[in-house]
Formats: C-alpha cells, sequence, structure tokens
C-alpha cells in the first residue's frame, strides 16, 4: 500500500496561516478515516483534527478549535490542515493518519494504522 506524504510544514510567524497536505499513492484517500496528529518538541503525539470516510464530520482539539480546518480534496486524493491565527505553542512536527478497519473521527491514535513520516511546523512568536 502506499505510503502517505505530508508537505505544506514551515517557518511562519504567530498569527500567521499554513496549508498542510497529506497524499499518498496506491491510495484512495475518500475510502479511510483520517486525522491529523502532532507532536511538540520533548512532549508526547496529540490529536489534532480528524475526518471521516465521506468527510461530512470532523472533530478537532479544543486547543485548535476555530483556527484549523481538516477536509478532502477527493479531485487531488489528499487530505488538508488548513492552520490559521498560529500560536507558537502549534510548532511542532505534524503526521497525518489514517484508518483501514474504521469509520469515524477519533482522537486516540490506536484506530489509525497508517502514518506519514511528518512535517515540520515552527511558529516564531
Amino acid at each position: 500500500q502506499g505510503q502517505l506524504v505530508e508537505s505544506g510544514g514551515g517557518l511562519v510567524q504567530a498569527g500567521g496561516s499554513l496549508g498542510l497536505s497529506c497524499a499518498a499513492s496506491g491510495r484512495t484517500l475518500n475510502t479511510y478515516a483520517m486525522a491529523w496528529f502532532r507532536q511538540p518538541p520533548g512532549k508526547e503525539r496529540e490529536f489534532v483534527a480528524a475526518i471521516n470516510r465521506r468527510g461530512v464530520i470532523t472533530r478537532y482539539a479544543d486547543s485548535v478549535k476555530g483556527r484549523f480546518t481538516i477536509s478532502r480534496d477527493n479531485g487531488k486524493n489528499t487530505v488538508s490542515l488548513q492552520m490559521n491565527n498560529l500560536k507558537p505553542e502549534d510548532t511542532a512536527v505534524y503526521y497525518c493518519a489514517l484508518s483501514t478497519l474504521w469509520d469515524g473521527t477519533y482522537a486516540g491514535p490506536a484506530p489509525y494504522d497508517a502514518w506519514g513520516q511528518g512535517t515540520q511546523v515552527t511558529v516564531s512568536s
């Protein structure tokens, strides 16, 4: 099965925006529940956002609600995370993940059985 590849990370000032994208060759991403997680420096990996297979249900961590948006682009076979009003505490490596077995918007990592390598997002104050 194709690997997940994240792109779009980088350095941005606080208050700025970044858009992350997750792509996969050999997989049709709209047949999987998908999520974004992040791992801040020195901390555990944490949930950011999730979207179900049909893309009609989304879920967000409280820390990003109202600032981040997860979405699908079925034509491009990608899942995106639009991040607005970024804060220094959003600095982390961001990972996309998919679940081959379950549909839903799970905040824990257990249902997700394929992960990307991650992309670094750094927000300067």
